[in-house]
């Protein structure tokens, strides 16, 4: 059967082969598998199946059929519809990833992040989300998966939903009223309580942080797309943008936990149930 490449797959080569995806197997491929399965027992529709590896080798994933925008982002991602449908389907991605139980000696790509409330996606953006219709019905792309708080993931999806953009760098970026107001419709979407909102600034910065420094050391260590990005000036991005929440972090903090009038957001979904996931770091 004929292979058709998709593009937008980052740092990883990706084609279609009929109605499957097929990816480079990795050390973490059977623990993101397991995940996936647990996803699908749990009925979590929200993200592709998996179904082991293929004769070279490769991971082979439901494609998920839609539309994955890229940047600059589609004028559909910035709706208060999409917003909120991300933040609704990270809440239920995340709830539905309580009690999952990693397989004994499971490698995870980012080690365990305390505390463990959740597996964290690692990369909840734009560029792994797949639209119909304008909405967002799944996420793809689990590889950088790892058990973690649930703000960790909550933080870094804003910044990329929103998104939180310095508009030195990101002319199309919302002005920073407007940064705020759709900062606090993805966290009443989600249903993010108060202290989460109080810390999702300053998380954002964490994980930009965090980020910046994983490109950079990945790219000095030899591994040509992180390269590519850090002398694309990538890194640097991060660092204006992580200035910029910092900028503005009692602006967005106040948005987040003021009382804001009736919005068309989606109802957020009900309150987790406060579990713990597995922390096998292997």
């Amino acid at each position: 059967m004929a292979e058709e490449e998709l593009t937008g797959g980052g740092v990883n080569r990706v084609v279609r082969v009929g109605g499957t995806v097929r990816r480079p197997a990795r050390r973490w491929t059977p623990v993101v598998h397991a995940l996936l399965g647990h996803l699908a027992v749990a009925g979590f529709g929200g993200a592709p199946r998996a179904y082991g590896c293929d004769g070279e080798g490769r991971e082979v994933l439901d494609f998920v059929p839609g539309e994955v925008p890229g940047y600059p982002l589609p004028a559909y991602v910035m709706t208060d519809e999409a917003l909120a449908g991300a933040g609704v389907l990270l809440r239920g991605y995340h709830d539905a990833t309580v009690g999952f139980a990693p397989p004994e000696g499971a490698e995870w790509y980012f080690p365990p992040r305390a505390p463990a409330e959740v597996v964290c996606h690692g990369d909840v953006a734009p560029y792994n989300c797949v639209f119909r219709e304008g909405r967002p019905v799944a996420f793809i792309d689990f590889d950088t998966a790892h058990p973690g708080p649930r703000v960790w993931d909550v933080a870094y999806a804003a910044y990329r939903f929103v998104p939180l953009h310095d508009r030195g760098r990101d002319e199309s970026a919302p002005g920073v009223e407007e940064q705020a107001r759709r900062l606090r419709v993805f966290a009443d979407a989600y249903g993010l309580g108060a202290a989460d909102r109080e810390a999702l600034p300053r998380t954002a910065r964490a994980r930009l942080a965090h980020l910046v420094a994983h490109m950079r050391a990945e790219a000095a260590a030899g591994h040509e797309a992180f390269a590519a990005h850090v002398a694309e000036g990538h890194d640097v991005l991060y660092v204006t943008d992580s200035a910029h929440v910092a900028r503005h972090e009692a602006l967005f903090v106040s948005a987040l936990s003021s009382a804001l009038s009736p919005s068309p957001s989606p109802e957020p979904p009900s309150e987790g149930t406060g579990g713990r996931v597995g922390m096998s770091a292997g």
